[in-house]
């Protein structure tokens, strides 16, 4: 059975990949001195970060999409007639993996902060407090909680109004177009310094 025939089988063969390439790659390092060191341990930060950024990819992607493509496009599609099927099949599942990955990005996120803090306390409250040293990924972590918010709270509510998932009078529609597309367009600039924030923790700042 070809895994590349569903969406599933082929994210569940990337994942199998990705483990079998760990194993060729930690091979190919010099052995480690000493039994304990040789054995094979799950590294909790590295994992997490993984994850943080797959999720996150889908996320932002689909941020994108929507501002890049889908939203650019729509008078031309309501011009030939082709939008009810943007808005009745493509929408709503796009709507559907962008409100979940987003979730996903902001608990992966939350792992992450926890597994690499290594003193007492909490890595999130270490973040979102700004601690010595987690300035950079708290800033990231407060914007991406911004955006997580407006995602769940202005984006998704309004775009249920706009795709006629609940009932609402055509000047309610109107309005909710408007707050969807700004919180959006809010979230897509609120991305570019959320994704600074990530790589500076651990590449530093560009100047």
């Amino acid at each position: 059975m070809n895994p590349l025939k569903s969406v599933l089988g082929t994210i569940i063969a990337g994942a199998v990949l990705a483990i079998i390439l760990i194993f060729v790659l930690k091979g190919m390092q010099p052995a480690a001195e000493g039994a304990e060191a040789a054995k094979m341990t799950i590294n909790p930060w590295a994992f997490w970060v993984w994850a943080h950024v797959l999720v996150g990819i889908t996320w932002i992607g689909l941020l994108y999409y929507f501002n890049f493509v889908q939203v650019p496009v729509m008078p031309a599609a309501k011009a030939d007639g082709t939008a009810p099927g943007i808005t009745k099949h493509v929408a709503p599942l796009a709507l559907l993996w962008f409100r979940w990955a987003a979730v996903a990005t902001w608990i992966t996120g939350a792992a992450a902060l926890e597994a690499m803090h290594v003193g007492e306390g909490s890595g999130v409250v270490a973040a979102f407090t700004m601690e010595q040293g987690y300035q950079a990924i708290g800033m990231g972590a407060w914007l991406g909680t911004i955006m997580l918010f407006n995602v769940w709270v202005l984006i998704w509510p309004n775009q249920k109004k706009i795709l006629g998932m609940v009932e609402a009078s055509d000047e309610a529609k109107a309005k909710a177009a408007t707050v969807a597309l700004m919180a959006s367009r809010t979230n897509t600039l609120l991305s570019i310094p959320m994704v600074l924030g990530m790589i500076a923790q651990g590449h530093g700042l560009p100047i």
